[in-house]
């Protein structure tokens, strides 16, 4: 369990003091999807940590598709009274969510590249209907706002290797199924700025980069996780590509407390993305960087046909920060102790 290390609750007391936002949330509700995934359980620990701390606390309204799962994950934590589990599923129809939440964190999505291949239809649809039922939601029980958690791949490719800016949309495949994840993405953005334009429902924007973290599932198959998994357990890790691909990567702490900030200071159907500008390198650089936190091998093996049809088709996906940074949010955790931690907080939890 990510408890099980002192790392863990040192980086988040860090990072909350860079949030003064999260007194504005006490005595509010929140209802967070994917709340056991690698963004929105860093969300939910530093509310944990916040409560823990604080005589008026975050009411944490956890939504995901089964209780067991989110008990493993928050352990002690899920019996206190703050904290409640409701059932949610973005790729069914008919979620109903029968409590009262003054915010919502959207962060339930097929991210897995493995999935988004097997499962194109189930990874677009529930983008796009599993956002609407909360926007419905939001509607009717007049919630203050809701932020939703997109992603760079909206933006497609591009032709010089500049950091992308929020505005900056490139060419997407629409024929191509893994672009169901992107496609998907695009479509729920614009359904956000529609009921904003239409119904007056509040809603703002994250397109993070490339998570990662502790948190991590172990059996989440992007790059960054699994490779601190296997950094963790000592493992030789091999890299499919030469990992000239160029990224900005993000502590998942960093992204949480971003998400945070724009929750509550962000402007209206706006998009901000998330990137640590200190933290924008290649692929194989962060594959070295994580194969130095474990003090393991790090090789490269030409990919398989089916291996290539799970990348990410996007050769530079940086981002550029300062529409985030103007509402005075900053990164605390950069990558080579970001790395390090996280393969130590693994180790632990192993």
């Amino acid at each position: 369990m990510i408890y099980n290390s002192s790392f863990w609750f040192e980086d988040i007391d860090r990072i909350s003091q860079s949030i003064p936002e999260l007194s504005e949330l006490s005595g509010r509700s929140v209802l967070i999807t994917g709340a056991a995934g690698l963004i929105c359980s860093a969300v939910t620990d530093i509310f944990i940590r916040y409560n823990e701390t604080h005589s008026v606390p975050i009411n944490i309204i956890a939504a995901g598709r089964w209780p067991e799962e989110m008990s493993d994950r928050f352990g002690e934590y899920y019996d206190r009274d703050y904290f409640s589990f409701v059932r949610y599923d973005a790729s069914k129809d008919g979620n109903k969510i029968d409590v009262k939440a003054d915010y919502i964190i959207h962060g339930a999505s097929n991210a897995s590249p493995k999935a988004i291949i097997a499962e194109p239809v189930e990874t677009m649809l529930s983008n796009f209907n599993g956002l609407s039922c909360l926007l419905n939601y939001a509607r009717e029980n007049g919630t203050k706002r809701l932020l939703y958690i997109s992603s760079s791949e909206v933006y497609g490719q591009k032709s010089d290797d500049k950091p992308y800016k929020e505005e900056d949309y490139g060419y997407i495949d629409l024929l191509n199924p893994r672009n169901s994840y992107s496609v998907g993405k695009r479509a729920a953005e614009t359904l956000c700025a529609s009921y904003y334009a239409e119904y007056g429902v509040e809603s703002v924007i994250v397109r993070p980069g490339h998570i990662y973290g502790p948190t991590a599932s172990p059996n989440d198959d992007r790059i960054s996780s699994a490779f601190a998994y296997g950094a963790a357990r000592g493992e030789k890790l091999v890299m499919k590509s030469a990992g000239t691909q160029r990224r900005s990567y993000c502590h998942c702490l960093d992204c949480a407390s971003a998400i945070i900030k724009v929750l509550m200071k962000g402007e209206p159907a706006k998009a901000y993305n998330i990137s640590n500008p200190d933290s924008v390198v290649t692929v194989r650089q962060m594959a070295e960087a994580i194969a130095r936190a474990g003090n393991v091998e790090l090789v490269i093996e030409a990919a398989s046909d089916k291996e290539k049809q799970s990348f990410n088709p996007m050769d530079n996906s940086a981002l550029e920060a300062e529409r985030l940074m103007e509402l005075g949010w900053r990164a605390v955790i950069d990558i080579n102790s970001g790395t390090e931690k996280t393969v130590l907080i693994l180790e632990k939890s192993l």
